[in-house]
């Protein structure tokens, strides 16, 4: 994905259902914090890396980098993925879904090729049982 210096959000109000939900313009749904949900996938083996939030600003500095850029909910301020940990997430490719209210985004990691911030490739790395009970199914990086 190719950098870019221009807006490239689109003002939802301005815009149809039709045009929201089957249009060529990215505009976005944020929640009342305004936030979007953002998944992020590997790009090669399509495996769900992590679920973080966006604002506007990531999702513009997003854009124009071709690097992903969150909100850090608990520190309440723009997050670059990977600036301190070098688990930089490159953008392959961004997408939203239907209505516009959440972001998939496909991402190369970069460094040791994880993304969590407790040492696991995929912070979805516990799976539950029936009754409650979770099992690691990876091994910390």
């Amino acid at each position: 994905m190719p950098p870019t210096d221009r807006k490239t959000l689109t003002d939802r109000t301005t815009l149809s259902r039709d045009e929201i939900e089957t249009g060529t313009q990215l505009a976005p749904k944020f929640d009342a914090d305004g936030l979007v949900p953002a998944i992020a996938t590997d790009a090669d083996s399509g495996e769900v890396l992590m679920l973080a939030y966006m604002n506007a600003e990531a999702l513009e500095r997003t854009l124009a980098t071709g690097e992903a850029h969150y909100w850090s909910r608990s520190r309440g301020e723009l997050w670059h993925k990977g600036a301190t940990s070098g688990q930089v997430q490159k953008i392959v490719e961004l997408r939203v879904d239907c209505d516009q209210d959440t972001i998939l985004i496909r991402v190369r990691p970069q460094g040791d090729g994880g993304c969590c911030h407790v040492g696991f490739r995929t912070c979805f790395f516990r799976v539950a049982d029936g009754e409650g009970a979770l099992t690691r199914d990876q091994d910390p990086l």
